[in-house]
């Protein structure tokens, strides 16, 4: 808008001072007397007047156009556009060779209150255990330890207990993988629908009996399917406290892969269908088998109203350490935490697996002997070799003996006298045989001890919080408080190993196609789910809901459970069979298109201005989506808009909670093409080709960018026409060879080398790579940073064990990736991004500098489209190498949510450095941070100071002897997107690290992209629409818009008239200069009113909720403010209408 008011002024002055040149010319040639005299000479010779007259005009109309030169130079210089566009459209070129686009230089703010900022800086409550130093302290040697191989001997002094019996909880259970070798409903018709008709029947036998569950995805099936009886008797267990419902989510998990917005939707989806069938809520959390546990578990968890927590999965030699300090019951914090608000009780299982030989005691061997299951004639044995006996009165006593001895051993490695042994393994219980064999047994051993007070025992059949509320009993302290001497952890179990060097670092990439597919189905659960809120909202209140599809809430739900569903600690992980992964994906594209349903359904109602005349048909849709999935293996492909006569409609949906300035692309039918807002305005936009192959374009699609300004939520309206438009790009070249000469305009475009195999003609706006010197440095900043990309592979060990699914194990370091034939480069410049594209045998680098304002132009653009279908035993790597100091630090995120220091280390083998990635990892020293943002998780390191290293895919031809029975051999054409974001810091920072402001914004950019729907053409034109802005106003820009979710009804496709608002208070590190990211961006010191927060709604309730939103708080006055600290997430129960 500024641009146009200058430009706007300027015109009406050239105009000004033309009329009045002219009047002043017409002036002089009446009072000038050499004129007059001429004048007077005409009859004798009119020609040779009116030559003299006509000469005498054009001299005064030149020095006329001098003169309106010079004025248009100045105004040039002082408005710094470069020139006026002769045509009076945005983007142009200017005569100095620089582009003019609108929004350059609008007065938008960046205001960060200090103390918003003094977070970071804070110091921090001490804990006694923090894992870097951990890490650091142990050698990591693997000396056999005896009959506990990865331990230790344990001894002890048959009186120990004499004051105080020893308290068993055997906590029978049965681990339920919703999809691995089998799918999800193979399973469940296989096995796990007879754990639960057992389950009904045998508890019922007998009070003492217990049993825990965890996967909700099972359990809701298994209720659909079951009559009245058996839910009642099933109810009547649970609430008697026989069952118990443990963590409750749609699946146990995985927590590196993962991102925490999906985490928490898959736990509310699960609290939700138990209070809503059930009534009851969740305790305790288990968690046996993700491959490695992440801090932001205990945080989410505890945010649900749960007090306790049980890990399984942690390196052996962490496992070893902690047993010998008996610190395996721990307080785990937050390592951002000032106090200890964070604090939730974990219980870390001391030995190698969950199942029943390493669950006992120490001696696998023993345990064995005490899984019933394996008695002789069963399909299962012990590889012990020495089998399980019945219990008899004949050798009760002896058994007792021999169990009790391993139970004594394995409460030495704990703080107090009750003992935890849990029961189970995958899909147990799925006979009634194993029922009896198990219950009865063990009830005959623990009638034995407990009748003998000599052996000063009690053992019992128990529930996971049975235990806990006993340990918390024996210490004297409420549940979920820090019993006395407990130790206080912070940090994370990544990489976890389960033997030798055998690290569980692979699955952080593998079947990186589904992963990113993953994180293309979260956005858009999200930007439904705010939509059909707000849809459903307005309709209420309009009086119209019985036009509105409410309906489309079973699309939501069905979304919900299969994204969930995919957070399965196999599925998002990549380590499920090939099957498998086919019925994962047919799940995940029919919650896509479902979801694309919901948010043209509910975008129609939102953007009709005049809602008397809305009709819904299902029939005949009014948007269309913004592109489509063939399969569920295939790219997504842009939906083409055909221009015709009349002009084609485009409703732009932004998802995110803040105004962004950014680069729309959309696909079309003709090169003459005009972009107009709401209003009339032209939009700029670059023209490109579409590309048919490396070299070849086509000649009936093209590629439109438009450059846009939308509001935070919103769904803006523009219009395109065909028109008869200059191309407003440039191919500058393609080259089978590396590219050494570049274009030079001025001084104003540098060469930007992307490797040293290319580089790219690029506008020095924001961000430039400086051939010569590898480097990259931003417009405002004289210093370069060397910053060069390589590309390298792993192979496999050639003997024993070899990668796969689940283990890194390479054969030694990277070598550089080389194909005989030069790479395909083609190069594209233009007023709103210039890109090179290199075409390597095995993938396609795109890198793209952004020629706009906003965070879109403060990063470079990265896509790696990799195909390795025809390579065997092959990782693709991708190499930062930079002159950053950052010795053997780096950080990478954990699910998104939080940050988590990382030290590289010489004495652990190349696999055990990497760690997941699933949004982000930077390197930093006292002058610079390098952040390498991702729109899917993958592994990353880095091996080196100045570098970093992230694993672009993985195909493997053998299993790695993890159960899975398969190799990587199902690779996918996959895009990896990233953005790298290079910032300078202020300050040294602290131990703990948190992102920038412009990286939350960055990441979430990327994540969120805007949604381009095309509006089809009606017979009687398209009705008036206007631009809908759903909040009065914009958040702070600290806060995060987590979700805005319709809560369940009792009818499962209607929704309640009640909406659950997440919100996430951002850490910041304001240590890092701030760039104006394009719109004015405030914080509050967590402060936000919600009544005044979305136009043209009432809020009528406000209502604190835990995370799940199984328990509340007293309602809030309608008026008041909710007050998050940095890093707070919290849920909020509203009623809008």
């Amino acid at each position: 808008m500024k641009l146009k008011k200058q430009v706007t002024v300027c015109g009406g002055a050239i105009f000004c001072v033309a009329v009045f040149s002219l009047y002043l010319m017409l002036d002089r040639v009446q009072h000038d007397p050499a004129r007059r005299q001429s004048a007077g000479n005409f009859p004798r010779s009119q020609i040779s007047v009116l030559q003299n007259r006509i000469e005498q005009l054009e001299q005064l109309l030149e020095e006329n156009h001098q003169i309106i030169s010079h004025i248009k130079d100045s105004v040039l210089e002082l408005t710094d556009t470069g020139a006026i566009s002769p045509s009076g459209h945005l983007p142009f070129r200017s005569a100095n060779g620089s582009w003019v686009l609108p929004f350059d230089g609008r007065p938008t703010f960046l205001s960060v209150k200090p103390l918003d900022c003094q977070f970071a800086l804070g110091r921090r409550s001490q804990t006694d255990l923090q894992m870097l130093d951990v890490y650091s302290l142990l050698s990591f040697d693997n000396v056999d330890g005896g009959v506990w191989k990865q331990g230790f001997e344990i001894t002890y002094e048959p009186n120990e207990w004499d004051d105080e019996p020893l308290q068993v909880f055997v906590v029978p259970h049965s681990h339920n993988d919703p999809g691995w070798i089998k799918t999800f409903d193979k399973y469940y018709n296989d096995q796990t629908q007879h754990i639960f008709n057992n389950l009904v029947v045998k508890l019922a036998e007998d009070p003492r009996r217990k049993f825990i569950w965890s996967e909700i995805s099972f359990f809701a099936k298994w209720w659909e399917s079951a009559d009245v009886h058996k839910q009642e008797a099933m109810r009547k267990l649970i609430l008697s406290g026989q069952l118990e419902m443990v963590t409750g989510g749609w699946v146990m998990t995985d927590e590196a892969n993962a991102h925490y917005s999906a985490m928490i939707d898959q736990l509310i989806e699960g609290h939700q269908w138990l209070e809503k069938n059930l009534g009851v809520s969740p305790h305790s959390g288990w968690a046996v088998d993700p491959f490695g546990h992440s801090a932001t578990m205990p945080y989410l968890l505890k945010r649900a109203n749960m007090s306790s927590m049980l890990i399984q999965r942690v390196h052996y030699s962490i496992k070893k350490h902690f047993a010998a300090t008996r610190s395996l019951e721990f307080m785990w914090r937050q390592a951002w935490d000032i106090e200890s608000g964070t604090d939730m009780f974990c219980h870390m299982m001391p030995f190698y697996s969950y199942d029943v030989p390493h669950t006992c005691g120490p001696d696998p061997k023993i345990c064995c002997q005490f899984d019933f299951k394996r008695l002789p004639g069963s399909r299962v044995n012990c590889p012990w070799k020495v089998p399980p006996r019945a219990i008899t009165d004949a050798n009760v006593a002896e058994r007792a003996g021999v169990l009790l001895d391993q139970y004594r051993k394995k409460s030495k490695l704990f703080r107090s006298k009750v003992l935890l042994v849990p029961l189970g393994d995958d899909f147990r219980y799925d006979k009634a045989l194993e029922w009896d064999q198990q219950y009865f047994n063990y009830q005959k051993l623990f009638d034995y001890m407990n009748s003998h007070p000599e052996m000063h025992v009690k053992a019992q059949f128990a529930t996971l919080t049975d235990y806990f509320n006993a340990v918390y009993k024996a210490k004297g302290v409420a549940p979920g408080t820090r019993p006395p001497d407990y130790p206080v952890l912070s940090g994370d179990f990544f990489t976890y190993a389960d033997r030798e060097d055998h690290y569980w670092s692979g699955y952080y990439t593998s079947r990186p196609f589904y992963k990113n597919m993953d994180r293309v189905l979260e956005s858009h659960l999200r930007g439904a789910e705010i939509l059909y809120s707000l849809a459903v909202a307005h309709a209420r209140r309009a009086g119209l809901e019985g036009r509105y599809p409410v309906s489309d809430y079973y699309l939501l739900t069905d979304a919900r459970r299969n994204i969930g569903l995919f957070q399965h600690h196999d599925a998002i992980t990549g380590t499920a069979k090939e099957a498998v992964v086919i019925d994962y994906g047919n799940r995940l594209l029919r919650s896509l298109v479902g979801l694309k349903r919901v948010i043209i359904n509910a975008a129609h109602f939102l953007v009709i201005k005049n809602k008397d005349i809305y009709r819904f048909y299902q029939t005949e849709p009014f948007l269309e989506t913004d592109d489509r999935r063939a399969t569920q293996d295939s790219l997504p492909q842009r939906t083409l808009i055909e221009l015709e006569s009349t002009p084609r409609y485009l409703v732009l949906f932004n998802p995110v909670e803040q105004e962004r300035l950014c680069v729309v692309t959309m696909l079309v039918n003709s090169a003459r093409v005009r972009v107009l807002t709401e209003d009339g305005q032209t939009l700029p936009v670059q023209l490109s080709a579409q590309w048919v192959s490396a070299v070849e374009m086509s000649g009936e699609v093209y590629q439109v960018c438009l450059f846009v300004s939308i509001c935070s939520s919103i769904l803006n309206k523009v219009r395109l026409k065909t028109y008869t438009l200059v191309s407003s790009f440039r191919l500058l070249s393609w080259h089978a060879s590396p590219l050494w000469d570049c274009m030079n305009y001025n001084n104003k475009y540098q060469l930007v080398g992307i490797s040293q195999n290319f580089n790219i003609c690029a506008p020095l706006e924001k961000i430039a790579l400086i051939l010569g010197k590898n480097s990259i440095r931003r417009k405002d900043d004289p210093q370069e940073v060397r910053v060069q990309i390589q590309f390298l592979t792993y192979g496999t060990r050639p003997s024993k064990d070899k990668s796969g699914a689940y283990l890194f194990l390479p054969d030694g370091n990277a070598k550089p990736y080389s194909q005989r034939e030069a790479p395909v480069v083609r190069v594209v410049e233009g007023p709103l991004f210039s890109e090179v594209v290199a075409h390597y045998q095995h993938f396609q680098q795109t890198v793209r500098v952004h020629n706009v304002p906003g965070i879109d132009g403060l990063s470079l653009d990265i896509t790696s489209m990799v195909d390795m279908r025809d390579q065997n035993n092959k990782e693709l790597a991708m190499r930062l190498v930079t002159d950053i100091q950052s010795g053997d630090t780096f950080y990478t995120d954990l699910n998104g949510f939080q940050i988590q220091p990382r030290r590289y280390f010489q004495k652990l083998p190349l696999q055990a450095n990497f760690y997941p990635m699933p949004a982000m990892a930077y390197i930093q020293d006292s002058r610079y941070r390098l952040t390498l943002h991702t729109a899917q998780a993958l592994g990353v390191s880095s091996l080196a100071s100045g570098q970093l290293e992230v694993i672009l895919d993985r195909r493997l031809m053998q299993d790695d002897n993890r159960g899975l029975g398969q190799g990587l051999k199902d690779n996918k054409r996959t895009a990896n997107r990233f953005r790298l974001l290079l910032e300078r810091r202020s300050n040294s920072g602290k131990v703990i690290s948190f992102p920038s402001l412009l990286s939350h914004m960055t990441s979430t950019i990327l994540n969120h992209e805007v949604l381009a729907l095309p509006v089809l053409p009606r017979k009687h034109g398209v009705p008036p629409m206007h631009t809908f802005a759903p909040l009065a106003g914009t958040l702070p820009c600290d806060f995060h818009l987590l979700n805005l979710r319709s809560i369940q009804s009792r009818d499962a496709h209607f929704p309640s008239p009640y909406t659950a608002l997440l919100l996430h208070r951002l850490g910041l590190d304001c240590g890092l200069e701030a760039q104006n990211p394009g719109f004015n961006c405030t914080t509050t010191q967590g402060q936000l009113s919600i009544s005044g927060l979305f136009r043209g709604l009432d809020l009528q309730l406000l209502q604190p909720m835990s995370l799940s939103l199984m328990h509340s708080q007293p309602p809030l006055s309608n008026d008041s403010s909710v007050n998050l600290e940095p890093m707070e997430i919290s849920a909020y129960k509203l009623k809008l209408c």
